[in-house]
């Protein structure tokens, strides 16, 4: 285990706001490309999460948002500022990893979570 109870440490966070992407390399070599609107709607805030279990809220019409800021937390997390203003998720390195690891599975899931609820990715 790392620093701050992690088994995987970030070597480098590379944003890239262009491309509205999280670049993040992990010390085992994992490398992942997190775009923005996926790291929203995961967010690990209380307002997405919820405060317990089954009371995850279905963040839509972000297909556009982009990352205005990265702030570290000390030295197990970062915050990431959105330019929708959401700035109060804090981001661990082990979720960062998860979510790098779970992309495509948690992606999908939105996808059809969407379509159930006759939702969109667009603003």
């Amino acid at each position: 285990m790392s620093a701050g109870g992690s088994a995987h440490w970030p070597v480098e966070l590379r944003l890239k706001r262009s491309e509205k992407v999280l670049e993040v390399t992990f010390d085992d070599g994992s490398r992942f490309r997190l775009p923005a609107e996926y790291l929203r709607v995961e967010s690990p805030s209380a307002e997405v999460q919820g405060h317990g279990p089954g009371e995850k809220a279905l963040v839509h019409g972000r297909a556009h948002v982009g990352i205005i800021g990265l702030e570290p937390v000390g030295n197990y997390a970062v915050r990431i500022t959105f330019d929708d203003l959401h700035d109060t998720g804090i981001y661990s390195w082990s979720y960062l990893y998860q979510l790098g690891i779970e992309h495509e599975k948690r992606w999908r899931e939105y996808l059809e979570s969407l379509a159930a609820k006759g939702l969109t990715r667009e603003p």
